[in-house]
């Protein structure tokens, strides 16, 4: 099964705008890869929780639709909360 998630690139980066964007339910990520700047993205975090309960979510290449360009990536690496099920951060390779 294939994935896709709408996203937009972020222009605050550092820890007050990812506090801020987590208040407002959205999730920062970074895309990034060899020979490619990395990206700063931000997304709805309904988005994401009920897709990543999948197994597949993780195996299987995933579409992000940034700002109208469809860029295929891969999870990395996924933050979550200590107790809530909340994702705080992700981390996609470029596939």
């Amino acid at each position: 099964m294939s994935y896709t998630i709408a996203a937009q690139v972020r222009t605050e980066i550092g820890k007050g705008s990812s506090r801020r964007l987590r208040h407002a339910d959205k999730v920062p990520a970074v895309i990034y890869g060899p020979g490619k700047e990395p990206v700063a993205i931000v997304f709805d975090h309904k988005d994401i929780i009920n897709i990543q309960a999948n197994e597949d979510f993780y195996t299987n290449g995933l579409t992000i639709n940034l700002d109208g360009t469809d860029v295929k990536v891969s999870v990395k690496a996924m933050q979550r909360h200590a107790f809530k099920p909340l994702i705080e951060h992700v981390d996609f390779t470029y596939a």
